[in-house]
């Protein structure tokens, strides 16, 4: 029987560096967040209330692949961000803050609530926090261009709804690391002590 493992967390929070220590130390498939393919996503950091419906709804649609390929997998797969962490996050903080007008937040609900429940749940979700402090160090860090100009008050709103939504998520058993104190990628210490945890 194959293992479902999400990766949740802010941006920056290291989620790919962990799907891919977790895939070598397991011998998982990785699942990444398909950011280089999303034709929106430039766009969207330049102008949000021009391109955050297009930019959301490229990420459904991406995501919904993936969840099709779940359902043939026969090992373990670990997933870098999930459809639900783009609506009940990403889509609702552009929702709340105007960034996307009430009509295409509206027909955003209406194809996420449609496929939501038909979707495999998580044998395990694992959430990183991570301070927006950090966060932030570790964007600069990894320099990707689009990301260089996002506002410490957007990490901040994303980290409250990141919060807020996995307070009250239940789908699946779950587990919290927080990534701006431990280092399981490159720290041979913390690498053990989280591999005793997931095992």
């Amino acid at each position: 029987m194959s293992r479902y493992i999400a990766i949740a967390g802010n941006i920056g929070a290291g989620k790919s560096s962990f799907v891919s220590f977790l895939q070598e130390r397991y011998g998982a498939e990785p699942v990444f967040e398909p950011n280089d393919a999303n034709p929106f996503l430039g766009d969207f950091y330049g102008d949000m209330s021009r391109w955050g419906f297009h930019s959301q709804i490229y990420f459904l649609a991406a995501k919904l692949q993936i969840h099709k390929r779940l359902r043939d997998a026969t090992g373990t797969i670990i997933q870098d961000r999930t459809l639900w962490e783009d609506a009940e996050v990403f889509a609702e903080h552009l929702a709340a803050t105007g960034v996307m007008s009430a009509r295409e937040h509206a027909t955003y609900r209406m194809f996420y609530e449609a496929i939501r429940d038909e979707l495999r749940r998580p044998d395990l979700m694992i959430y990183l926090r991570c301070s927006v402090r950090v966060l932030q160090k570790r964007i600069r860090q990894r320099g990707r261009d689009m990301e260089q100009a996002l506002p410490a008050s957007y990490l901040r709103a994303l980290d409250k709804r990141y919060e807020a939504w996995f307070a009250r998520y239940t789908l699946s058993p779950t587990l919290v690391i927080s990534t701006d104190r431990i280092d399981p990628v490159t720290d041979l210490v913390d690498c053990e002590e989280v591999v005793a945890l997931l095992d």
